[in-house]
């Protein structure tokens, strides 16, 4: 047998596979003590806050006093009654509905438009993404001296078509529209560089042999672009929606959550109840259910567009 040698000593061709294996243990070894800083942190500043606040989603915590009770599934079963948390979540819900499908499709029509390489692609790549790059509180005054009544750009160009002009921020019935209108003007310009990455990646050939085939424009982007897309569409609604449903920083800066509440969203609700009344227990139970929203409607998210995938 070639796995023997004379004497009892061990075949020679089983020294290079002890070797082997000893240096991918190395290796093993090695890329652990480079993951474990990373899953340290991880573990300290994400997953024990998160275990902290879940046991403080059971329990009445006023910031004040400081004072703790545990009060079990009391915060849940009020916030299912609390109108001004289920309005909170019907604003999020109606801001996600309207941004995801019109964000989406600016998004893919931009990036199809700078697809091509021409003179001044690059120029206008660097115009598309520089709302990216504005920080949220400088975009958001800046959109509030826009809708302004007196001096808006925004009533001063009605005045000019001759129609009502009126006071976005403050009337209930447009406040979120304005609000919509920023957060698609900031975030269009990163979707739009995710879908020109998917494009990129989908391979000329297809389209010269469909040209071959006589099919038109139109034909080559539903049965080509459109179905190799569908992973990259489906990153896009995904994080959009996830955006769209915890957005805050925009309403915080441009309404405050007014008039009348009418742009409170989920995410604002519960930073007002946690910190501004101070009811830490009530406000995270609230931060729970919205999670648990979030992860449900992105599972089915990601279930949908895997089964395209088939």
């Amino acid at each position: 047998m070639a796995s023997t040698t004379t004497a009892g000593k061990p075949a020679a061709n089983t020294l290079p596979k002890k070797r082997r294996n000893s240096f991918l243990k190395g290796e093993e070894m090695t890329a652990w003590w480079f993951v474990l800083p990373s899953f340290a942190l991880l573990l300290i500043f994400v997953f024990y806050p998160m275990l902290q606040a879940f046991i403080i989603s059971f329990q009445n915590y006023n910031l004040v006093g400081g004072t703790r009770s545990f009060v079990g599934l009391d915060n849940y079963r009020t916030l299912m009654t609390d109108q001004s948390f289920l309005a909170s979540l019907r604003h999020s819900f109606y801001f996600a509905v309207i941004v995801i499908p019109i964000q989406t499709s600016i998004s893919l029509g931009m990036a199809l438009l700078i697809q091509k390489k021409v003179a001044t692609t690059g120029l206008f790549r660097t115009i598309y993404f520089i709302p990216v790059v504005v920080s949220t509180a400088v975009a958001a005054t800046v959109f509030k001296l826009i809708y302004n009544k007196e001096y808006g750009l925004l009533n001063n160009f009605l005045e000019l078509v001759h129609l009502p002009t009126t006071n976005f921020l403050s009337n209930p019935d447009t406040a979120m529209n304005g609000v919509i209108m920023l957060g698609m003007w900031k975030a269009v310009g990163f979707f739009m560089i995710i879908f020109l990455a998917g494009l990129n990646n989908i391979p000329q050939d297809l389209y010269e042999a469909s040209k071959v085939d006589g099919a038109s424009k139109i034909q080559q982007f539903f049965r080509i672009t459109l179905p190799l897309l569908n992973r990259t569409t489906a990153f896009v609604v995904i994080i959009t929606t996830i955006d769209a449903i915890k957005i805050s920083g925009l309403v915080f800066v441009l309404t405050n959550g007014g008039p009348n509440g009418a742009t409170e969203t989920a995410v604002f609700y519960i930073y007002q109840m946690a910190f501004k009344q101070m009811q830490m227990g009530y406000g995270t139970a609230a931060a729970f259910i919205l999670f648990a929203i979030v992860l449900v409607i992105s599972l089915v998210q990601m279930r949908l567009f895997r089964n395209q995938d088939y």
